[in-house]
């Protein structure tokens, strides 16, 4: 192991990597040596606190657990913190997808383009409504979906672009929106990592025909499991309703018998239950308000990191486009393999074993072996392809406290300094 040198920058990192130096600090710990963290750093996590508990436990004191009054002010709150017309929530971030390649329209034979630098959701959408996913490769620099290699898939069964904003980074909705509007196409944005980014100053949420995002618990806010789904278009918000809903209506202006009593309804269409509840919606309520701090805390953390790893050889930052305000998701290194003796799998394993939660996001989508089955083969992507195989996902998450982050990077200088050629 080559003896760890300390810039100004990294006077921090030396003092609190002292322990490490004195005994076995040339050991790993997937080695034997004694770890960096005593427990566990996972990579993402809620932050849920007293006020979110108490919402909670109004509501299931209240007369309504399902959906009900709160889940409208819930979309209604979303709505305006983005800036959109409408706000439809859902389940979880899968039924948002579905439902809009629904309001898309997107039926057989309809192809979808998308990346495959993604959640297998962003392309199981397009399945679930009998159309065929194509992927285009990605832009080595963002790691976003490449504009130019969008128009080189397109063809005349091309239905729809769904752009993932990977790791919270907007994709250039200008030039998307140029393609959709050249080939009559509709635009279904996946910013399930974007919550609270910006593009071009404008907050994500309006800009494309449908934007869809994720209540995971590892996103910017949680519901628990849940997603939304805003748009500014009138019928494209009626659709999503009713397919959330079984397509069942109550409303008098959507139905087709108007005489009959209060009780009436109908339904108008075959849809799902993809309803979100009361309870998920008071929790959403109360962590929307929480939003712009959990941003800001994400935002000091990752520039902590990037000043920290800059002197590491071996690890390349992320980049940020110039029309881009991200509201940070992931922080994802890509590491330089050929400056070490061994691969990324063997490198993630002794982080792992520092008690540093790292994660890879993602498999490309065509690698599974359902997509495979499905006649798609490796090769589609080579940008895509290659960074997979270099990819790590450091910890980031609001709650996060400074020392937390500073071992994950005397573990990442431990474990590059240990395998470094």
């Amino acid at each position: 192991m080559k003896n760890i040198k300390a810039t100004d920058n990294e006077k921090l990192i030396k003092e609190k990597y002292k322990p490490y130096e004195n005994e076995d600090s040339d050991i790993l710990a997937i080695n034997g040596g004694k770890a960096v963290r005593d427990n566990l750093l996972p990579y993402g996590k809620q932050w849920i606190d007293d006020s979110d508990v108490e919402a909670v436990v109004h509501i299931l004191k209240s007369d309504y657990l399902t959906t009900g009054p709160k889940v409208k002010e819930f979309e209604e709150k979303f709505a305006d913190y983005v800036g959109s017309k409408y706000a439809v929530a859902l389940s979880n971030g899968t039924a948002a997808l579905h439902a809009a390649c629904y309001a898309a329209g997107i039926t057989k034979g309809d192809e979808v383009i998308t990346t495959p630098i993604t959640f297998a959701a962003s392309a199981n959408c397009v399945l679930y409504q009998g159309g065929r996913p194509v992927f285009a490769d990605i832009d080595p620099l963002t790691y976003n979906i490449d504009i130019n290699d969008i128009e080189r898939k397109i063809t005349k069964n091309t239905k729809a672009i769904i752009p993932v904003d990977f790791a919270g980074q907007p994709v250039d909705l200008d030039a998307i929106r140029e393609i959709a509007d050249k080939y009559n196409l509709i635009v279904i944005e996946d910013a399930a990592h974007s919550l609270g980014s910006e593009y071009k100053g404008q907050k994500i949420g309006t800009l494309a025909d449908m934007t869809e995002f994720s209540l995971h618990p590892v996103k910017h806010i949680t519901t628990g499991e849940g997603g939304i789904i805003t748009t500014n278009n009138l019928d494209l918000y009626n659709k999503l309703s009713l397919f959330r809903a079984h397509g069942i209506t109550r409303e008098t202006q959507q139905l087709l018998n108007k005489n009959e009593g209060p009780w009436y309804y109908e339904q108008l269409e075959l849809g799902y239950n993809y309803r979100m509840t009361d309870i998920q919606c008071a929790l959403g309520i109360s962590q929307l308000k929480k939003l712009d701090k959990f941003i800001r805390r994400r935002k000091a953390l990752v520039h902590k990191y990037n000043e920290l790893l800059k002197e590491i050889d071996g690890v390349i930052r992320p980049f940020e486009a110039s029309f881009s305000n991200s509201s940070y998701h992931l922080y994802i290194i890509q590491l330089e393999l050929e400056k070490f003796t061994v691969g990324r799998k063997e490198i993630f394993e002794a982080l792992r074993a520092e008690n540093i939660g790292v994660n890879v996001h993602y498999v490309p989508v065509y690698y599974h072996p359902h997509y495979q089955n499905l006649g798609y083969s490796k090769g589609l992507c080579p940008n895509a392809e290659k960074l997979y195989e270099r990819i790590i996902t450091l910890p980031l998450f609001p709650a996060m406290i400074d020392t937390d982050l500073e071992d994950v990077v005397v573990a990442l200088r431990k474990v590059l300094n240990y395998y470094k050629k």
